[in-house]
C-alpha cells in the first residue's frame, strides 16, 4: 500500500472477499517505441480547471507538475505490446493504482490513458485485464474532498473504481484525450455521494465523510 500513502488518512468501510475474476488478454511479440504525451498538452492541462472550483483539493496538487506517463512505457516490453496490438500512438496518463473489484477487493494495477482508450493492466503478470474506448466513457464521478478515489462511468459495461493519489491529473488526461480525439468534453460529477455499477449486475453506492484527520469512506450496496 506504500503506492498510495498520504497526509490524510483514508478509512474505508467494506467487507474484501474473494477476487471477482477479471479476463486477461494474451499478447503477441511486437516492439515498437510509443510516443508519450507532448510536454506542451501537458502543460496546457495544469492550468485547467475541471471541477469548476468545487473541489476541496490538496495544497499540493494546485503546485504539481503533471507529467503523464510516470512509467516510462516505452521501456516496459509488455506495456509496448499491449498498446502496438490495439494501435495506440500517444500515452496521456500511464501510472500504477488500485483498481475495486466487484467484490469490493484492491488489486494493483496500471492505468494508461491513450488517444483510443483507457487500459487496466496486471503489473505482475505483464496481461491485460480491460480495455475501453474512450468513446464509451461517459464521465467521472469524484467526491469534493481530498481523497484519492475516482469512478470511470461506462453506461455500455460496468464501471471502473480506482485510487490513486494522483487522480486529478488522471481526470485532466481523461478529459484532454476525450477532448483531442473526439472533440467531446467529458462530464465531471462531484458529489460527497455517488453510485457506479462494480459489476454488470452490482450497483454500489459509495459515501465520503471527512473526520478529524482525513476522508471517511464507506461502500453500501444497492
Amino acid at each position: 500500500m506504500s503506492w498510495y500513502q498520504s497526509r490524510r488518512k483514508v478509512q474505508i468501510e467494506d467487507p474484501k472477499p474473494a477476487d471477482d475474476g477479471e479476463d486477461e488478454e494474451t499478447n503477441d511479440k511486437i516492439s515498437l517505441k510509443i510516443k508519450s504525451l507532448d510536454k506542451s498538452v501537458s502543460r496546457n492541462v495544469v492550468n485547467q480547471e475541471p471541477f469548476m472550483g468545487v473541489k476541496v483539493r490538496r495544497k499540493a496538487s494546485f503546485v504539481r507538475d503533471y507529467r503523464g506517463d510516470y512509467l516510462d512505457v516505452a521501456s516496459i516490453p509488455f506495456l509496448e505490446k499491449i498498446l502496438e496490438k490495439q494501435g495506440d500512438k500517444k500515452i496521456f496518463f500511464a501510472d500504477k493504482v488500485l483498481k475495486f473489484t466487484s467484490t469490493g477487493k484492491m488489486k494493483r494495477r496500471i492505468l494508461l490513458v491513450t488517444d483510443f482508450a483507457v487500459y487496466i493492466v496486471d503489473p505482475d503478470m505483464g496481461t491485460l485485464k480491460r480495455r475501453v474506448s474512450l468513446a464509451a466513457v461517459e464521465k467521472v464521478s469524484l467526491s469534493e474532498l481530498s481523497d484519492n478515489f475516482c469512478a470511470i462511468i461506462i453506461p455500455t459495461e460496468y464501471d471502473i473504481l480506482l485510487a490513486s493519489t494522483r487522480k486529478t491529473e488522471i481526470v485532466n488526461m481523461l478529459m484532454e484525450a476525450t477532448k483531442t480525439t473526439s472533440n467531446f468534453e467529458l462530464e465531471v460529477y462531484l458529489s460527497n455521494s455517488f453510485e457506479y455499477n462494480a459489476a454488470a449486475d452490482v450497483v454500489k453506492e459509495i459515501l465520503f465523510e471527512e473526520v478529524e484527520g482525513g476522508v471517511k469512506t464507506k461502500f453500501l450496496r444497492k
